[in-house]
């Protein structure tokens, strides 16, 4: 655990992003999403806010999107733990995605930057 909260090297990646319901059982045409979700109500599409805004799409979250560069194994116990437990100490709520490579963090974007210095802080710990 100390070597991945040590190397997570929190990433802001520029722009806003929201989560939103697609009005199609696909992706729709014209769409990059850096995530979907299948769900029983529909498939969820975490996409750029400037997309969705184009496509007419509704979204009720904002988010910044915060990569956690450290390599983390998806069996690896308890990192999603300590990185929610730190952002909640600041009142930051955190949704997170993980690749297969690396975890991604959806934070309120008007809290991206407090974000930012908890999970910074993290790393020293």
């Amino acid at each position: 655990m100390r070597r991945l909260l040590a190397g997570m090297a929190p990433d802001l990646t520029p722009g806003e992003y929201v989560f939103v319901v697609s009005p199609e059982p696909a992706v729709p045409p014209g769409l990059h999403p850096v995530a979907t979700v299948t769900e029983d109500e529909g498939l969820t599409l975490v996409l750029p806010r400037s997309e969705a805004d184009r496509a007419g799409l509704g979204y009720a979250y904002v988010a910044a999107r915060i990569t956690l560069r450290v390599h983390s194994d998806l069996a690896a116990v308890g990192l999603t733990a300590r990185v929610s437990a730190q952002l909640a100490t600041g009142g930051i709520s955190c949704n997170v995605i993980a690749g297969y490579h690396h975890d991604h963090l959806f934070v309120p974007a008007d809290r991206a930057a407090d974000a930012l210095a908890l999970l910074r802080a993290l790393t020293s710990q």
